[in-house]
């Protein structure tokens, strides 16, 4: 007969199991995710580097040759967290804006909390307790498609807040087209993913030029004109190395984010 404690340890060890074999299925899809440069979705080189969007939250993205972190603590599974989402606290009726002052310039976003009340929600805990100040961010795309992002408190692309929120609004943007993308206007503001449902974090990234994108990242903000203004600056100044994706020539340093209700 089995005892309580040995089950328990059962139960334990096949969690685990389940675990590192979804790690091992992310990482493996993390090594192909790209987002297509022209309209489709595919792997594209880009001068010779392959271009994807939003590895985000807590599952570390692949460096070259270096495979994503196993460990529990440090990178959970896209789908899992290691503490649980805010309590839902804002007023779901209302408009929320976020505000970014950075060393490029101000950045302002709208976020309606009835499309996207986890997302607004999330991050209006977070800017509370300071979890974006002196953050930067860490990746701009100049080629194919045109986004700043930020969010990482790790500076790298594989930080988050140790929890993910669900995807949502996904179909705000309007219905895909044959290629299954739609259109991300210049001014959105959207969450970062690691291409698995449920997996948004803390990265979000800023369109500065229509791009076409799967609708598979949470549309949940709208940039003003001279917040949109500001990224399209940053754009313009390309990428560090000349690159068309990587860190912004234009250091882009958080220095206080704040989440108030319009």
């Amino acid at each position: 007969m089995v005892s309580s404690d040995q089950r328990r340890r059962q139960l334990a060890r096949e969690k685990f199991e389940r675990q590192q074999q979804r790690r091992e299925e992310a990482r493996r899809r993390s090594k192909r995710l790209t987002i297509a440069i022209s309209a489709a979705v595919a792997v594209v080189a880009v001068a010779g580097v392959g271009t994807y969007l939003a590895l985000d939250g807590d599952d570390k993205k692949d460096k070259g040759d270096a495979a994503a972190s196993a460990s529990p603590s440090e990178s959970p599974s896209p789908g899992e967290s290691s503490e649980p989402e805010p309590a839902m606290k804002i007023d779901k009726a209302a408009k929320y804006t976020m505000s970014l002052k950075t060393g490029a310039g101000d950045i302002a976003f709208a976020m309606d909390a009835a499309k996207t009340p986890h997302t607004t929600n999330s991050f209006k805990a977070l800017s509370d307790k300071g979890f974006f100040d002196g953050t930067k961010c860490h990746r701009l795309t100049t080629q194919g498609i045109f986004v700043l992002q930020c969010g990482d408190p790790e500076g790298n692309g594989s930080g988050g807040p140790g929890y993910t929120i669900p995807d949502e609004n996904l179909t705000g943007l309007g219905k895909a087209a044959a290629d299954g993308t739609v259109t991300y206007p210049a001014g959105t503001v959207a969450m970062a993913n690691t291409g698995q449902p449920h997996t948004g974090g803390s990265q979000f990234f800023l369109v500065y030029k229509d791009s076409k994108l799967p609708p598979t990242y949470t549309p949940f903000g709208t940039m003003d004109g001279a917040s949109l203004k500001a990224v399209e600056k940053i754009g313009a100044a390309g990428v560090a190395g000349g690159a068309a994706d990587g860190a912004p020539k234009t250091a882009v340093d958080i220095s206080k984010a704040t989440v108030a209700k319009s």
